[in-house]
C-alpha cells in the first residue's frame, strides 16, 4: 500500500461525524431495524459447529466460543436447508432458496432476503445494501433481476464508497448524467403509451412489468439527485491501514467496522459480509494450505485442525463486530444498536468435505428476539425449509409478507 495513499486517508479522518442523537429522530421510527449477513461458501465443520445439546444453556461448540458472551441473544438452528442435492455450485442458493436455473419459477426469481429488505428500505437511506468481502466468489446476494450484486473487495474501495465525498465538478458531472438518463427514460414512457394502444393482452402484461421497472429506475434516479446534495460523514481509517503488515484480520477489522459505523450513522441498514473460498488464511495462526483445500481433510486431524482455524477466525471476526454494535446505545430506543440489528451466519453449503448441502449451519443473533439457544428446526426427519427464517426474518424487519422463495411457514422466533 502506497504512503501518500495512508496520508491521504488518514487527513480524511481527521474529524469524525457525529452519530446520531437522541434529539435527532428517525422518521417516523424511535430506531430502524438493520440487518447484516455474513457467509462463507463451504459450510462449517459439523462436529465442531453445533453444539452437542439442545436449550439455551448448551455449551457453544468449539468453533463458536468467541460467542459465549453472547448466549443469551443467539439462535443456533440444526436441520435447516433448501432441500437440494448436495454439491459444489448450489451454495449460491444461500440466501434465496433458489438457484440461478431455476428462477424464473418464482414471482421474485433466486433474489435473496438481503435484497428484499433493501427494496423496503429503499430511499431512507443512501445506500439500500452494502456487500463486502476481501475476494469475489460466494455470489450471495441477488437482485430482483437475478443479477448478482457483487461486494466490494477491497476495505479501501469501500471505503471511498461509503465515507469519500465528491468534488463539485465530480457532483455536477454525476448530477448532468442522471439528469440525462432520466430524459431517456421521459422518452421511453411515450413510447410506451403509443404502443398500450396496439399490442395484445399478453403483451400488455409484460409491458407493464417493463414500465413497473422503468418506474422504479426513476425513483432510483431522483433518490441518488437529492443523496448527490447530502454529505457523507467521515471515517477515521487510518488505525485499520498503517501497519507495516496488512492482515486478513485488519482488513477484515476495516471491513465490518466501516459498515458499524455506516449502520450508526443511518447510511445503510443492510449489508453483507463474504468469506470467500479463494482467500489466503495462511496468517491465521496454523494455517498452511488453502481455505478449500481443508475442507477435503480426508478426517485427518492435522488438515481438520487447519480448517477449524479457519471457521473459528471467521466467527471470531463477527463476534468482534457483535460486540461493537453492543457497545453502542440506541437513541431514543432501549437497548443497544445489536438489539435493533439481525446478525445471520450461515453458508449454502453445509460442510465442504463431504459436499453436503444439507444441515445447513446457521445461527441468528441480535435483532431484538426471545432466542433459543441452540434448536433443532426439523420436523419428523424432516429439514425445516431456510426461507421459513427467512420469512420470520423479513416480517421482522417490517416487510408484510406471507411467502418467501421456498418458505412453507414461518419459523417460531418471538420478539422480546
Amino acid at each position: 500500500m502506497k504512503a501518500n495513499r495512508r496520508k491521504f486517508i488518514k487527513g480524511l479522518g481527521g474529524t469524525l461525524a457525529l452519530p446520531f442523537l437522541e434529539s435527532e429522530c428517525f422518521a417516523g421510527e424511535t430506531a430502524p431495524t438493520r440487518f447484516l449477513v455474513a457467509g462463507n461458501p463451504f459450510g462449517m465443520h459439523p462436529d465442531y459447529f453445533f453444539p452437542k445439546e439442545l436449550g439455551k444453556d448448551a455449551p457453544l461448540s468449539p468453533t463458536l466460543q468467541s460467542l459465549d458472551w453472547l448466549k443469551d441473544r443467539l439462535t443456533i438452528l440444526s436441520h435447516t436447508d433448501h432441500n437440494m442435492v448436495s454439491g459444489h455450485g448450489r451454495e449460491v442458493s444461500f440466501l434465496s432458496g433458489v438457484l440461478p436455473e431455476d428462477a424464473l419459477a418464482f414471482p421474485e426469481k433466486n433474489m435473496s432476503v438481503d435484497q428484499v429488505m433493501a427494496r423496503h428500505v429503499g430511499v431512507k437511506v443512501r445506500y439500500p445494501v452494502i456487500g463486502a468481502g476481501l475476494d469475489s466468489g460466494i455470489r450471495m446476494s441477488w437482485t430482483s433481476n437475478g443479477v448478482e450484486d457483487a461486494p466490494f473487495t477491497d476495505p479501501l474501495a469501500l471505503f471511498d464508497h461509503l465515507f469519500l465525498n465528491l468534488s463539485d465538478q465530480q457532483k455536477a458531472s454525476r448530477r448532468n448524467l442522471i439528469e440525462q438518463n432520466g430524459s431517456i427514460l421521459d422518452t421511453v414512457g411515450k413510447q410506451f403509451s403509443r404502443m398500450k394502444t396496439v399490442v395484445s393482452n399478453a403483451d400488455m402484461d409484460r409491458l407493464d412489468q417493463y414500465q413497473t421497472s422503468v418506474r422504479e429506475l426513476e425513483k432510483n434516479f431522483s433518490n441518488r439527485l437529492n443523496w448527490i446534495k447530502t454529505e457523507k460523514p467521515t471515517f477515521d481509517i487510518s488505525a485499520h491501514v498503517n501497519h507495516s503488515e496488512v492482515t486478513i484480520e485488519n482488513r477484515y477489522h476495516a471491513i465490518f467496522d466501516m459498515i458499524a459505523y455506516a449502520f450508526e450513522t443511518d447510511l445503510t441498514r443492510v449489508a453483507n459480509v463474504a468469506f470467500p473460498r479463494d482467500l489466503s488464511y495462511t496468517d491465521v495462526g496454523g494455517v498452511t494450505r488453502s481455505y478449500h483445500g481443508c475442507t477435503h481433510n480426508g478426517k485427518m486431524d492435522n488438515v481438520t485442525a487447519e480448517l477449524v482455524a479457519i471457521e473459528t477466525f471467521q466467527i471470531a471476526q463477527l463476534s468482534r463486530f457483535l460486540k461493537k454494535l453492543d457497545s453502542i446505545k440506541e437513541p431514543n430506543a432501549d437497548g443497544t444498536m445489536l438489539d435493533h440489528t439481525i446478525v445471520v451466519f450461515g453458508s449454502g453449503m453445509g460442510y465442504g468435505g463431504t459436499h453436503s448441502n444439507r444441515n445447513l449451519p446457521i445461527f441468528v443473533a441480535g435483532g431484538g428476539f426471545k432466542h433459543l439457544g441452540h434448536v433443532d428446526a426439523g420436523l419428523n426427519g424432516a429439514s425445516m425449509p431456510l426461507c421459513n427464517l427467512y420469512l420470520t426474518l423479513l416480517q421482522r424487519f417490517g416487510v408484510e409478507r406471507d411467502s418467501f422463495n421456498t418458505s412453507t411457514g414461518t419459523f417460531d422466533l418471538a420478539y422480546a
